[in-house]
């Protein structure tokens, strides 16, 4: 770098630092149409951010109409948008890593987080599973403590966590005491214990599992493997589940009578929702999308949501098997529901805040003043749009795409430049 160009940049610098201190705000955005579910806020109303610019500490300074666009640094323009809090996608796999056998656990199958999340909105991420506590710590080097996004984790009750079935089979590496015991020693980092992928009619690792969510005092997230005869929900809803554990991939199964592999929610001799489902609902079991490869039949959806039932959250089990097939991402999937029939407020409700209070985590998930500036502005997009799953394909009138995202008061993705000046300093990694 020549002298010259140095001392450009450092004056650039300095003037940008300048203007920011100035400044009442950060950032405000501008004319959005503001839709925070836990304040109940849903109408045309600007934002404004306080923080220091690359800095940790964006935070929500005022939400309100007509806030005057010279108090701020920078000005986002929002107007025919939607402003929301920053998504939270709470069944991801990014433990990323270099063992070719590892799959999901420091392996080929997972994704780096940071080049999957801002670009559909996406502040907040639980990994689901791909780590256990013999393995969490790495996963915490090498991702958590690295990551812009905000990456949480449920850890796996299988010691070395989503290392494939020789692993995810065996009764010996699930340690209800050591789970706990990680999951008490980073409680910033864990929200839950997950069991996944376990095939076989066995209950000893819903057991388990749930032996450790008790000792950590966190929810567990169950997704079923295959059994013959099944393992019945109904058991698993009323008998076995606590108010707030997860049942994830929720529109899956084998949609079928068959008594064999996964159950289904939706009885489809009736096209409706089993009773004990809808029991189990209002008992406070939590309903997760986790769409995920394969993990979503609209045989289950269409019907679930035309009866009135609507999943607590909405996740994409995101992976490289995933995100090129009918998943995709979180803007699609949450495109696709509005395509069945689910409001667009309920679905930034599950996109949002829902999933915030099932991780307990309720200082995310919201637009309050003082939480921290997590937000995602999105372009709703009317015309002729198809989606897919493995049982076929729907049409729909709405598509949502990911305008800008803010990370804890940074601007952190624009895809349309809606943000004016962009010569301010450049925010640093989180």
């Amino acid at each position: 770098m020549s002298l010259k160009t140095f001392i450009f940049i450092t004056t650039l610098c300095i003037f940008s630092s300048t203007v920011w201190a100035q400044k009442k705000y950060s950032i405000i955005i501008k004319g959005g149409h503001v839709i925070d579910p836990k304040n109940n806020i849903d109408g045309i109303m600007d934002v404004a951010i306080e923080g220091t610019p690359g800095g940790e500490d964006g935070k929500i300074a005022l939400v309100a109409k007509d806030i005057d666009k010279n108090l701020a640094a920078q000005v986002v323009n929002a107007k025919g948008l939607y402003v929301t809090p920053g998504l939270i996608d709470i069944h991801v796999h990014f433990f990323a890593g270099t063992d070719p056998k590892g799959t999901y656990r420091n392996g080929p199958n997972s994704l780096p987080p940071d080049g999957f999340t801002f670009r559909t909105g996406v502040t907040t991420v639980v990994d689901a599973g791909s780590s256990g506590w013999k393995t969490f710590e790495t996963f915490k080097k090498q991702t958590i403590d690295i990551s812009k996004t905000r990456v949480l984790a449920m850890l796996n009750i299988v010691g070395e966590g989503m290392a494939g079935g020789k692993f995810e089979n065996s009764l010996e590496e699930m340690d209800a005491a050591k789970t706990a015991e990680m999951a008490k020693k980073y409680p910033q980092d864990i929200v839950g214990v997950k069991l996944a992928h376990f095939s076989g009619h066995d209950w000893t690792p819903t057991d388990r599992a749930l032996e450790a969510g008790k000792l950590a005092n966190i929810p567990i997230m169950v997704d079923f493997g295959g059994a013959n005869p099944v393992l019945p929900l109904e058991e698993l809803y009323l008998k076995k589940f606590r108010k707030g554990d997860i049942y994830t991939h929720c529109f899956g199964g084998n949609s079928n009578n068959s008594g064999r592999g996964r159950e289904s929610i939706v009885d489809v001799s009736v096209n409706k929702v089993k009773p004990y489902v809808l029991e189990a609902q209002k008992k406070g079991v939590i309903f997760d999308v986790g769409f995920g490869g394969s993990s979503f039949l609209l045989a289950q959806g269409r019907p679930a949501i035309r009866q009135g039932f609507l999943p607590n959250s909405i996740s994409t089990d995101l992976h490289t098997g995933s995100m090129n097939n009918a998943m995709k991402d979180m803007n699609n999937i949450m495109s696709l529901f509005m395509a069945m029939g689910m409001d667009f407020k309920s679905v930034i409700a599950a996109s949002t805040w829902n999933p915030a209070r099932e991780i307990k985590r309720e200082d995310l998930g919201n637009l309050s003043v003082g939480s921290v500036a997590d937000i995602a502005v999105f372009n709703l997009r009317k015309g002729k749009f198809g989606f897919y799953a493995r049982d076929g394909k729907i049409e729909g009138n709405k598509r949502l795409e990911t305008e800008l995202t803010i990370r804890a008061g940074n601007i952190v993705y624009t895809l349309n430049a809606l943000v004016d000046p962009i010569n301010l300093p450049r925010p640093s990694r989180n």
